[in-house]
């Protein structure tokens, strides 16, 4: 068990774009890297940013329970709060999305200063559709952006657009990853893709979480 690769999952607990428009994490991209990460025997470790029970975006709910998704909901109902702790003995940091992300990532003091660890010790970063909103203020020890100069993608302007949210956002998500100096690239709305640039992972959209996930394992299990 020594070897065991060990996964730090990081989600939002933020609960609403407006009044009447509640949010939270984005399930399917929690519940399908979980999954991924267990099947490989993994040790996943949940957590939140303020710790407790995770508030999930209601549109993100399937129809009908999902049985493959039971154990990764039940992490979900009483999470640990993340702490700068977390920086230490993890060999990879997981970023879901949901529009949570964009109020309680980009700014949270602790997930930046994991964020900077990890990037320094060149241990491998992920982060899918709007999980890459905590990596828009993340940056080295000497003030680099960490997305400078990294192919990556996540949930675009033109996808905001389509969702009617782009009024209510704090910022766009392709567009400041891109004054970053991030190189963003993207395919047509709801497409499957997903980059790995060394040891940064990110992926396009929800649906495709798994894809996102897939290309975590192999940066862990094949470094650049």
């Amino acid at each position: 068990m020594a070897n065991t690769k060990r996964i730090l999952i990081v989600v939002t607990n933020h609960t609403k774009i407006t009044d009447d428009h509640k949010t939270g994490l984005w399930l399917e991209e929690f519940a399908v890297p979980y999954n991924v990460f267990k099947e490989k025997g993994y040790d996943v470790k949940v957590t939140s940013i303020l710790g407790g029970e995770v508030p999930l975006d209601p549109s993100s709910l399937p129809a009908e329970k999902n049985a493959k998704w039971e154990e990764a909901e039940k992490e979900l109902t009483h999470t640990i709060k993340l702490r700068k702790e977390d920086a230490q003995g993890l060999d990879s940091i997981f970023l879901p999305g949901g529009h949570g992300t964009m109020y309680d990532f980009p700014n949270n003091e602790t997930l930046l200063y994991i964020l900077q660890q990890f990037a320094e010790d060149k241990r491998v970063i992920g982060a899918v559709c709007h999980g890459p909103s905590g990596l828009v203020n993340a940056t080295y020890k000497n003030g680099t952006p960490l997305v400078k100069g990294k192919n990556i993608t996540a949930f675009t302007d033109d996808e905001e657009r389509e969702v009617k949210l782009v009024q209510h956002m704090p910022f766009l998500l392709e567009t400041t990853l891109r004054e970053k100096g991030g190189i963003f690239s993207s395919r047509s709305n709801w497409t499957d893709y997903s980059i790995r640039d060394g040891i940064l992972v990110t992926g396009q959209n929800p649906q495709f979480s798994k894809s996102t996930a897939e290309k975590v394992v192999d940066a862990i299990e094949h470094p650049a």
